[in-house]
C-alpha cells in the first residue's frame, strides 16, 4: 500500500461524477481528479520530476498530507530500483535550498504489507533539532516537519519488524540541495 491508497476514495468520487456527466450534469473537474498533478518546486531536479511524473498520485497525496503551500522538492526511490520505499521531501517558499525553508518529509511504503519505518528530518539550525516518526505502517511514515528544514538531513529507515536487525532501507541524505 502507499499514499496513493488514501486518495482512492477521491478517484471513486470522480468516477461517480463522470457517470453523472453522462446523464447531462457537467463535471469538468473530473479529468483533473483522475490525473492528480503534484505541485513540484521549480528548483526540483530532473530525477525528482521523473519520479513525480511516474508516481503522480503518491506525489500529490504527499503534498496534501504535508499541507497547504508545500511543493515537492526531492523524491528518491529507496534503497535502489527494487523500490521498497519512496522518500518525498516538500518545501514552502521561493528558495527551497535556503536553510530557512519550512520542510516536510514522508517515507512512502511501496511494499505489499506493513513494515517498521522511521523518518527523521533534522534542521540545519542545531537549536531546532530533529523531528521523527516511527512505527509499523502499511502506507507511510510521517509527515515530519522542521520550520528551518532546508539544508538539513533526512533519515529513512525500513525493516520487516521493529525487532529485525536487517534494514530494507537505511538512507541518510540532505533534505535539500545546499552548496
Amino acid at each position: 500500500m502507499s499514499i496513493g491508497i488514501r486518495v482512492s476514495a477521491r478517484t471513486a468520487l470522480a468516477a461517480a461524477a463522470a457517470g453523472l456527466g453522462l446523464l447531462g450534469a457537467a463535471a469538468p473537474q473530473v479529468a483533473a481528479a483522475d490525473r492528480p498533478v503534484p505541485a513540484v518546486s521549480a528548483e526540483a531536479d530532473g530525477h525528482t520530476n521523473a519520479i513525480a511524473a511516474a508516481q503522480p498520485t503518491a506525489a500529490a497525496a504527499g503534498a496534501t498530507v504535508c499541507g497547504t503551500g508545500y511543493k515537492l522538492y526531492k523524491a528518491q526511490i529507496l534503497p535502489d530500483a527494487s523500490r521498497k520505499a519512496t522518500l518525498f521531501v516538500y518545501v514552502k517558499g521561493s528558495n527551497p535550498a535556503s536553510n530557512d525553508a519550512p520542510t516536510c518529509a514522508i517515507l512512502d511504503n511501496n511494499t505489499s504489507g506493513a513494515k517498521w519505518m522511521k523518518i527523521k528530518l533534522c534542521s540545519n539550525y542545531t537549536a531546532e533539532g530533529c523531528a521523527s516518526d516511527a512505527g509499523t505502517y502499511s502506507q507511510y511514515a510521517g509527515p515530519v516537519y522542521r520550520k528551518h528544514g532546508g539544508c538539513g538531513t533526512v533519515t529513512s529507515l525500513m525493516k520487516t519488524s521493529s525487532g529485525s536487525r536487517t534494514y530494507l532501507v537505511n538512507n541518510v541524505q540532505d533534505s535539500t540541495n545546499c552548496n
